[in-house]
């Protein structure tokens, strides 16, 4: 009998787009089932590009908010899917909700704060069995498959190449004989994960002086550190602002290279396969790293790091100010050194 499964999804978009591993594997097991996820509507773009998912069950709930009523009326429209079974992702008690209050029979998940009841399938998590976040969500499926990463199909975002076109094309951007380089500066967690810009204007001039374009990108919020980049490099194209997610998504498939702080472009790039250079300041790539096959991590491995702090709580954020443009630079030669001998043979 075909199941009806709910994913009840995080609200970062890189945990989103690591999200994806579980969907491969209920998909791996449950060929026939029926799979949404239960999101905020700004994840559309990242839903629609997982071919393994039927829906998206959109969201409102402000960030971090309780949100009691909003929860029971889309839980309500929620019961006459017969959902058989949710995984919950998240593990804060209001995540729990929907899924509690829309009845589903099996709801499976971290028991997070205290949420026995809400959850009646519940994991303890152990954080040095699955210390990375994809083998957490993994674990939700299948606890086994969790403790080799191998087993873990890694994200993957499908591409559609008329969308590609139409975003260029609204962009004005032109893909030529050129090698486009895709920076992403920006980082929302705060700036203790950003790579300082000057370092990033310097890798932008080196690659345009070789006849690289080089593309910015990043949200609204990125817009000045992007705008101190540009600023430098008159042939720098600054998309910071201008993009959807969905855009986000089309621009970041044309990439030959991505430079990026750890942050959810990283974690798209990532996803589509693009040769990645991340640079890790104060958090830890032993739990979130990009997972494509052409990601190389860059970091100094500082005592004072990874602190997970927003702002450098000793005010020197040396773990990036200490990190230079030449260990980027070696890293992006090796990856289009390697990309270059897969080509050949």
């Amino acid at each position: 009998m075909k199941k009806n499964i709910l994913v009840i999804g995080p609200s970062w978009v890189g945990d989103m787009v690591m999200a994806h591993s579980l969907v491969q594997l209920i998909r791996r097991t449950e060929p026939e089932a029926n799979i949404d996820v239960l999101a905020p509507a700004w994840c559309a773009p990242l839903v629609a590009r997982m071919p393994e998912v039927r829906r998206l069950v959109e969201t409102s709930f402000a960030h971090g908010a309780l949100s009691w009523q909003n929860r029971r009326a889309i839980s309500k429209q929620l019961r006459g899917e017969a959902y058989d079974y949710a995984y919950i992702l998240p593990n804060s008690f209001k995540s729990a909700l929907v899924p509690w209050f829309a009845k589903i029979p099996v709801r499976r998940g971290y028991t997070g704060e205290q949420r026995f009841g809400l959850v009646n399938d519940r994991l303890a998590l152990d954080k040095h069995r699955w210390p990375l976040m994809i083998q957490r969500f993994a674990a939700l499926h299948d606890e086994q498959t969790a403790d080799d990463m191998s087993a873990i199909p890694a994200p993957r975002l499908s591409t559609d190449t008329d969308s590609v076109i139409e975003t260029l094309n609204n962009l004005g951007l032109c893909i030529n004989d050129s090698d486009i380089l895709i920076l992403c500066p920006g980082a929302e967690f705060g700036a203790a994960k950003q790579w300082p810009a000057h370092y990033y204007a310097e890798l932008a001039r080196e690659k345009t002086e070789t006849g690289w374009q080089v593309w910015l990108m990043g949200s609204k919020n990125d817009e000045a550190i992007c705008r101190q980049i540009a600023d430098i490099d008159p042939k720098v194209v600054n998309l910071a602002g201008r993009t959807s997610l969905l855009q986000a998504l089309d621009v970041m498939s044309c990439a030959n290279m991505v430079v990026t702080n750890d942050s959810g472009l990283m974690h798209v790039a990532a996803a589509l396969q693009r040769p990645l250079v991340a640079v890790y300041g104060s958090t830890d790539p032993a739990f979130t790293p990009p997972l494509g096959e052409y990601s190389k991590v860059v970091r100094l491995g500082l005592d004072c790091s990874p602190c997970f702090k927003r702002q450098c709580p000793l005010g020197h954020l040396n773990c990036l100010n200490q990190l230079p443009v030449k260990m980027v630079a070696e890293q992006i030669d090796q990856l289009l050194d390697h990309n270059s001998k897969e080509a050949s043979v």
